[in-house]
């Protein structure tokens, strides 16, 4: 299949990128920065230097190469994320999960591409009321914390422009937290590194759920998506949701760190913002019975648990 990748020098696109090749599809490897053309050729695919947020130039390419899917991977998230400034810090990716989604989805419509997988998020997104597993049928959150607010409108509009394009078989992928090499939680992550300077506390009681997925799960997902999925959207985590007060201890275990220290909700408040409170206490865990049942996937790392000593 011939496959155009945006974001092919990301955590994700370097994940996924071999092993589209190794299916022996032809991968055209798009990203901004001229800096990554050699990396994304040693990975295999055509180099592809496009910037999303301009709509003449994803035209003009996406003509130019006629691809029969686009794999929408862009996110421009800091490699070192200060919570503190939320909003700030995700005002890039929200402008390429809106202006970007927009331009590759109508550029794919007009040139006859047959099936648009999107990156979405399935980390917080969901309402933190109701059942403690949310499916993919499930409200997302109505009231987010000010700070995630439009994150959470960028990921929505994300969403609708893929599902509502009639164009072509539109599918999205709600991946949970990454980790695994290139992520954050890696050897050299920069959340492993401040859990190493033991500056990631639990706050509150950490009774928010999480829903993690190693990259390398997240890519044979993204790959079976490919293959099986049909117009919708699906939750891609693995088996094993658990609140902050099991895994952040256990991955301070499994780096050499000391127990995280404890953080009072009203100072965490202060602090950080609203948002901590809500990332580390009210957040829900995310069913992937939808995935494994319609995309015949099963990630190779069933529980975090396992994951994160391997990883680490």
């Amino acid at each position: 299949m011939r496959i155009l990748l945006a974001g092919a020098s990301g955590a994700m696109g370097r994940t996924l990128l071999p092993m589209l090749v190794q299916q022996q599809h032809e991968v055209f490897g798009a990203f901004r920065n001229p800096a990554h053309r050699d990396l994304v050729q040693s990975l295999g695919a055509t180099p592809v230097v496009l910037d999303a947020l301009d709509a003449d130039a994803v035209q003009a390419r996406m003509a130019e190469i006629k691809p029969q899917a686009v794999l929408h991977q862009l996110t421009a998230i800091p490699a070192r994320l200060d919570l503190r400034h939320f909003e700030r810090e995700f005002e890039m990716t929200n402008r390429l999960r809106t202006e970007g989604t927009r331009n590759l989805a109508t550029a794919a419509a007009r040139t006859g591409v047959e099936r648009f997988i999107a990156q979405s998020f399935a980390g917080w997104p969901y309402a933190r009321r109701g059942i403690t597993l949310k499916t993919e049928e499930d409200n997302l959150d109505p009231t987010p914390p000010p700070q995630m607010k439009s994150t959470l409108d960028a990921i929505e509009t994300l969403e609708h422009t893929v599902l509502r394009e009639q164009g072509f078989t539109g599918i999205v992928l709600r991946y949970g937290p990454f980790y695994g090499p290139h992520s954050s939680i890696a050897q050299d992550g920069a959340m492993v590194d401040e859990i190493r300077k033991h500056k990631v506390p639990i706050v509150g009681q950490g009774t928010g759920v999480w829903s993690f997925i190693h990259l390398h799960d997240a890519a044979t997902a993204t790959l079976a998506a490919l293959s099986h999925a049909q117009r919708g959207i699906y939750n891609i985590v693995d088996d094993d949701p658990a609140p902050v007060v099991d895994w952040l201890p256990f991955l301070a275990q499994c780096v050499g760190a000391q127990p995280p220290r404890h953080l009072a909700n009203w100072l965490a408040k202060i602090v950080v913002g609203e948002h901590a409170i809500a990332l580390m206490n009210d957040i829900r865990g995310v069913s992937n019975a939808k995935a494994k049942t319609e995309l015949h996937w099963t990630p190779r790392w069933s529980s975090w648990r396992e994951g994160f000593r391997e990883a680490l």
